[in-house]
This record gives structure tokens, sequence and C-alpha cells, in this order.
């Protein structure tokens, strides 16, 4: 079967690595490419690099456009998806790529971002533990998925294999960020400028202010396991220090996380978690003994890579876990996430070899 795909916010990084990856999937016909100020434009004229989709000009973004699909992709700023998804009923799957679906505390978007508060749907990051399972269990015919933040899913992947265990103590996690421009989007802003990332790194969102804590709590809190505890009581037992850091590189993130470990627990036990969570996973790869990943080696790749460490001095471990945020931090997740609702091989159009040099 063949299914027929719209894609908003075309003309942005994340719509153009949608695209980019639908266009090699046997399963899926790109029919319908939109934008805002953009529209009426050709869609090569803004993603040069996708030849093979050189025949599509960009519409409007309207429900009614969007309309009428098998599949509608979302890849709007944060807070402008929820406007349409209450439009598109009648489409059988709606993946959004923004914020608006999904954070289940209406107290966290009303502090982190405001606006209209949206339900909650499937998070799109099927390796992550939940529950004592993982979460692809829960989009195995999902019709609405959230895809998610790729600071978020990367920290959630870097720890969740150690709060599952109760390895590691939630309570004073530190995770500091290398991350890429390309995540903040393609819309002109001064500090994105070359002349002004070239030869510098730039903290930002400092001091507990980055709109993906929430979301790294709420994964955190679902691989902890059921509570008889409210959600939002567990997500407050877990305390996070999140540092993002501009780098000049166009796309990647290298998350270095910490945590305690629990008193008792050996080397074997901490590592033996990574281990047993990620066994047999072919997106997400736990490097050998004394390995850490680089940016480079997951660049146009779905693939998360992690690195393990054990501090005794300092009795903490540390998680170093690399991904291109374009690929499986955004797009990529939202394709296995798709694969896996309809029901096709989950790795279908999606690789796990990187570009270099």
């Amino acid at each position: 079967m063949t299914y027929t795909v719209a894609v908003s916010g075309a003309s942005g990084y994340a719509g153009g690595e949608i695209l980019r990856l639908l266009a090699a999937h046997p399963d899926i016909e790109i029919r319908t490419v939109t934008a805002h100020s953009n529209a009426g434009q050709p869609l090569i004229q803004h993603q040069p690099h996708l030849r093979s989709l050189a025949h599509l000009t960009l519409q409007d973004t309207t429900p009614e456009v969007l309309a009428g699909h098998d599949i509608v992709f979302l890849a709007l700023p944060h807070g402008q998806s929820g406007q349409y998804t209450d439009a598109l009923g009648a489409v059988p799957l709606v993946i959004d790529a923004g914020a608006d679906h999904r954070l289940t505390s209406k107290d966290s978007w009303d502090s982190f971002y405001g606006g209209e508060f949206h339900e909650p749907w499937a998070y799109g990051v099927p390796e992550l533990p939940v529950n004592g399972t993982k979460q692809r269990e829960n989009l195995v015919g999902a019709t609405r998925i959230a895809a998610p933040g790729c600071n978020a899913s990367t920290v959630s992947l870097s720890l969740a294999p150690g709060v599952a265990s109760g390895v590691i103590d939630p309570g004073d996690i530190v995770s500091v960020l290398a991350v890429g421009p390309s995540g903040a989007g393609k819309s002109l802003k001064t500090n994105l400028l070359g002349s002004e990332i070239l030869g510098t790194a730039n903290p930002y969102a400092v001091g507990g202010t980055h709109r993906h804590i929430p979301e790294i709590r709420q994964a955190l809190a679902a691989a902890s396991g059921p509570s008889t505890g409210s959600g939002t009581q567990i997500e407050r037992s877990i305390r996070i220090s999140f540092t993002p850091v501009l780098v000049p590189m166009s796309r990647g993130i290298l998350a270095t996380s910490t945590a305690p470990i629990v008193e008792g627990v050996t080397d074997a036990q901490v590592r033996e978690a990574w281990e047993s969570a990620y066994a047999g996973e072919t997106f997400v790869q736990l490097l050998p003994e004394g390995q850490f990943p680089r940016t480079a080696d997951v660049l146009g790749a779905n693939t998360a890579l992690i690195g393990l460490g054990i501090d005794r001095a300092a009795n903490r471990v540390t998680v170093v876990t690399a991904v291109d945020n374009l690929v499986k931090g955004t797009a990529g997740a939202a394709i296995q996430s798709m694969n896996i609702a309809l029901g096709l091989p989950e790795d279908r159009a999606l690789s796990v070899n990187g570009v270099a040099p």
C-alpha cells in the first residue's frame, strides 16, 4: 500500500529533513508541501538538495490543503500546530514535530511555553523505557504522534535505563549539551549568524529555563515505572540542571549527563542497566566500555550512540550521547514512529550509517 503524505513547514530544517527521508521511503507518496511566507514558491528554491522533489510547489498551510491525505506531518514552530490538529480529525495519521502535543501537564506547558494547551499524543521515542516496557508499544496503531524535542530525547535516552533500573538517583542530574544551530530553526536570528557563532561556544537558556526540561522530566518519570503518586509528583522528584551550549557545527548534539550512583550498586550493575535496556535496538547503541561517541559518527543517521563512564571518585555515572538533531532528534524519530504505527518495518527509509568525513 502507498500512503499519501502532506508536509507542512516544508521550507524549514525539520520539514526539509522529513522530506529527505520520506523521499527514499517505498511506501510513501509525497503529494503536498506547505509553508507560510514562502507559499507559492518552488520547494527546490528553499530545499535545493531535494532534487527528486523539484516538481513540488509550496502551498498555503491551511486545514483544507492538509486534509485528504493519509498522513500529515506538521513541522511548525512551537505553539502553531495545535490550531491545525483540531481541524484534521479525518486524517488517519498526524505527526507533530513541534511541542504542542508532547507534554501531559498543563502546568508545565503554562510555565515553559504558554498559550493554549493541547492534549498529549503518543510520544515518538520508540526505544525509551516506559513502565517496564518500551514506548514502542504505545506507538503501535497510533493515529496521533508527538515527535520529540531533540535535546529532550537525547537526555532521556541517556538516563532512562539508569532510572528504570534504580541504579542512579534522578534527584541530582546534570546535563550539558553541545548543540548545532539548526535545532533553532531556519528563521533569521542575529545570534545564529555565522559571524556570531564561528570560533566560539555560547550557552543559552541557562538556569533551568530551557523548554525541553519538563519533557525530560516527564520521560524519566515514565521510565521510573508505575507509581501510586501523581505524574506531577513523580516529575518533581526528578531534578535536572540542564545547560545547552551552541557550538559551530550545523547539526548534531553531544550530551554529557551525570547522576549519582545509588549506594551499594556495583559497576557491573550500572553497565548492565544500559546494556539490557538497549540490547537488540537498531538505532540506540551502547558503545563498548571505554569508548565514547562523536557527533561526526551520527551525521545523517538515525542513530543515538552512547558511551558510559563510571566515576567512583565522585560516585556518579557519566553518559555521553551523540545524535543528529535533525534525524534521530526530530525527523528520523517521526518517521520511525510512523513506521511502527503503520505496521511497517521500523527501519524503513532510515539508516544507521552516518556520513564521513
